[in-house]
């Protein structure tokens, strides 16, 4: 079972600040912190967003956005290969990760460098609380609420598939694999009223095209991301599904729970004009 843990903080909510993360592990902050690691690639550009490029100083190999920051930010390793020595060497005094994108092992090694503060995010509402949480960690709470009330708003105007409309949602080839009902993929396509016909899995099973033909989708969507599908992949998926809508999307709308939320719903908005055309 997934767990998290909202984010419980010393009176006042400024420094010295305290908290409990993911894991149920309490970190304490005196004050702001002055050299930030993120290795979650969505948590990245939300650091970026909050007005903190001075005081991040190290990043993964995937943390693409903003453009270029992987280039002169300290690269720390991959976000499953996370490289301590590295981390140790840029003298960080807060890291995030997240329970999903980053190892056990991989968290567990940092925990004697500096305080880890640990994200896991299932639903848009999870993913809005660790917005607050981690605002409110990097000194900029004000900041990150009205990212959030941003979002709150985009959501809220966004008009959903009417009746819902069956989907498949793959994120990787070879073997497929498709996302259940206990992921933040999953809870965005149900806001866009995306009916997803894996829901009765968990996490991110293995599918055969006999099981995608046989689940009978309206619409496969094809992520960008991990596995980056396009437009052969289209083709050869809709041979197998030839009666659903087949479309390429942008995974980082469906999938990065940071700042890149703020427009989702602008995305999602247009996607459901072109399933409906």
């Amino acid at each position: 079972m997934r767990r998290f843990v909202a984010l419980r903080m010393s009176a006042g909510q400024g420094f010295p600040l305290s908290m409990v993360d993911a894991r149920g592990r309490a970190l304490t902050l005196a004050a702001a912190p002055k050299r930030v690691i993120s290795l979650v690639p969505s948590l990245t550009e939300l650091l970026a967003d909050l007005g903190l490029d001075d005081a991040v100083v190290g990043v993964t190999r995937y943390c693409i956005h903003p453009t270029g920051w992987n280039t002169r930010k300290g690269v720390v390793g991959g976000t499953k290969d996370v490289k301590p020595n590295r981390v140790a060497a840029l003298t960080p005094d807060l890291v995030v990760a997240n329970l999903e994108e980053n190892t056990k092992a991989g968290v567990e090694a940092l925990d004697s460098l500096c305080p880890v503060y640990v994200t896991d995010v299932a639903t848009v509402e999870q993913a809005l609380s660790t917005i607050t949480a981690v605002g409110a960690l990097v000194g900029k709470p004000n900041e990150s609420e009205l990212l959030c009330q941003r979002i709150r708003d985009g959501f809220g105007s966004l008009h959903s598939c009417s009746p819902p409309k069956s989907a498949a949602y793959l994120i990787w080839r070879r073997p497929y694999m498709t996302i259940g009902s206990d992921t933040f993929i999953h809870d965005v396509m149900s806001r866009a009223g995306l009916a997803n016909v894996f829901h009765h899995h968990r996490r991110y099973p293995q599918v055969t095209e006999e099981d995608l033909a046989r689940a009978c989708p309206e619409v496969v969507l094809l992520s960008s991301e991990p596995y980056p599908f396009k437009e052969k992949h289209r083709e050869e998926m809709q041979r197998v599904v030839p009666q659903a809508k087949v479309v390429l999307v942008d995974g980082t709308f469906f999938s990065w729970y940071g700042s890149r939320m703020q427009n989702a719903p602008s995305y999602l908005a247009q996607l459901l004009q072109q399933l409906n055309a």
